[in-house]
């Protein structure tokens, strides 16, 4: 059995520290997770669209381009690379380094032509403010090999608290996945009912948010922040039962966000406790909770003790 984790194992991460980093990496992965989304299957949900936290970055996972052949693109957080991987051997390596999102994308792009991979996507970044075409942008030019190491580094630890907190649900749940349009990560659980059409928003148009929020459910996450926003555990349901932000919620750290519409849980809250990966469970543990009683889920159908596995 594997020792278990310590607060060494949660790395501190302040938004301010690394925000132009960040804003650059949150369109780097843009310009990687639209190709995956042009290149794979739909799933439901928008799920395959998202990356995934490996040992060593986040991948797209394998996806199909024709003739067999499977490509995975992976940033690797270790060696600063870009990593281009085909099932048929061929492969490609671009540095992460600091360099425009125009740079990036046009390399990129180079990359996937000496690979033989033709894939279109629409180049205006999602969910952020005045977005600019990635082929334009000379702004966002941004890349500390540390900081993007840390943060990777704290979402390694939340993949494998989220996986632990996902393993006690017997219903339909996503995979721990990170979306790029936010620049978070997510697991979500659902109810089996259909919810209603959800409005969207400014950032999150109603052709999106639609199948996102197609059905019942309670998700948690993790996003590490934006200006004047420090980096947060959250938690939401949708739609929202009467009562949820009223509902009382562990660990004491833990908050409604009236202005987010969800509770939250400071990072530095958790980077500081005595048992970070029991602070992370008892949030996501009594915000799931909350939504679930509140909302009448058929709880006894849809649940078992976590890490309770099949018998073999």
């Amino acid at each position: 059995m594997s020792p278990p984790a310590t607060p060494a194992d949660w790395p501190p991460l302040v938004y301010d520290d690394w925000a132009d980093t960040q804003a650059t990496l949150h369109l780097w992965t843009q310009v990687i997770g639209k190709i995956r989304m042009a290149l794979s299957p739909p799933v439901n949900h928008w799920w395959h669209v998202t990356l995934y936290v490996t040992a060593r970055g986040l991948s797209t996972s394998p996806m199909p381009v024709g003739g067999g052949r499977t490509l995975e693109i992976a940033f690797d957080f270790l060696d600063h690379q870009l990593r281009f991987d085909c099932s048929d051997g061929a492969d490609e390596r671009l540095p992460l380094k600091a360099q425009s999102v125009a740079d990036f994308y046009n390399q990129v792009l180079a990359a996937l032509a000496r690979l033989g991979v033709s894939v279109h996507i629409w180049t205006t970044p999602c969910e952020v403010e005045n977005p600019i075409p990635f082929e334009r942008d000379e702004t966002h030019a941004s890349y500390d090999p540390a900081a993007a190491q840390r943060f990777w580094r704290v979402l390694v630890q939340a993949d494998r608290v989220m996986k632990a907190f996902r393993s006690g649900f017997l219903g339909k749940a996503s995979p721990v996945h990170f979306f790029w349009g936010g620049f978070d990560m997510a697991v979500t659980r659902f109810s089996g009912r259909p919810a209603p059409p959800h409005p969207g928003s400014p950032v999150l148009p109603a052709s999106v948010s639609f199948e996102a929020y197609s059905q019942q459910e309670s998700s948690c996450g993790f996003w590490p922040g934006a200006p004047g926003i420090p980096p947060m555990f959250y938690a939401y349901a949708y739609p929202e039962p009467a009562g949820f932000a009223a509902a009382s919620v562990r660990p004491q750290a833990a908050r409604w966000d009236k202005t987010l519409g969800e509770f939250v849980l400071p990072y530095d809250a958790v980077h500081r406790a005595a048992d970070p990966d029991a602070a992370v469970l008892a949030f996501f543990q009594s915000t799931y909770d909350a939504a679930a009683d509140l909302a009448g889920w058929p709880r006894a159908e849809l649940e078992r003790p976590a890490g309770q596995g099949a018998a073999r």
